[in-house]
């Protein structure tokens, strides 16, 4: 784990966002098309509203959200809601989005099909996660219902989870897959997450489902 710590919030974001797409620039040399795999919440959006100005040829990069909570853009719990209002816009609007959401279908009905659509994307190029104080990673949720299928050597892409207490069910890519990513980097903010991260080194991953992906990745930190 390569762990990058930065002055302030300001100079993180707007590095990462350059940092993201250089990689995705020479991922695009060496191939037709690059996966770009992000995170919903509000942690990322400064990222988003810097990279989604910056001039590459983003009608060959595909973007898949980490994970989906079960609910029509409408929601304003929707992931994709947030990322066509932050990322996928300005320059960005010409990238391909790969959803993660059915219409009329349960999560369990459609993971099966979000799996085989996402299939020609993989593997990702470039992975931004983020991470919960209870170092969970995407939907890879400590105690959740689901979570040992989806951390299975073996899993599909895409599969449901489900949160004790949570109305909405949610459906997330799995641990397989994101572990095959080229490139992985993982952006937390504030003392309770870098303390997280740091007990995260320590824990099982079933209870910290982060820790499998933090020996090949980039860590960006700031108070």
């Amino acid at each position: 784990m390569e762990f990058v710590k930065y002055p302030d919030r300001e100079l993180l974001m707007m590095d990462l966002a350059t940092r993201l797409a250089g990689e995705l620039r020479n991922a695009l040399r060496g191939n037709d098309r690059a996966t770009f795999c992000v995170p919903g919440g509000n942690t990322p959006g400064p990222v988003y509203d810097t990279i989604c100005g910056i001039d590459m040829d983003w009608s060959r990069i595909s973007v898949v959200l980490n994970d989906e909570r079960w609910v029509p853009e409408s929601s304003p719990r929707s992931n994709t809601r947030l990322l066509k209002a932050r990322l996928l816009r300005d320059y960005a609007a010409r990238a391909t989005l790969v959803p993660l959401y059915r219409e009329g279908m349960t999560p369990e009905e459609a993971a099966p099909e979000l799996s085989e659509d996402l299939a020609p994307h993989l593997p990702i190029s470039v992975l931004l996660l983020g991470m919960g104080e209870d170092m969970h990673t995407a939907s890879l949720i400590p105690g959740a219902e689901g979570l040992a299928e989806a951390m299975a050597d073996r899993a599909p892409a895409v599969l449901p989870i489900r949160v004790a207490g949570e109305e909405e069910a949610r459906v997330t890519l799995s641990l397989p897959v994101l572990c095959d990513a080229m490139s992985t980097h993982v952006i937390i903010t504030g003392a309770d997450k870098r303390e997280a991260l740091e007990r995260a080194q320590k824990t099982a991953p079933d209870a910290a489902p982060i820790r499998p992906l933090l020996s090949n990745a980039t860590v960006h930190w700031a108070e």
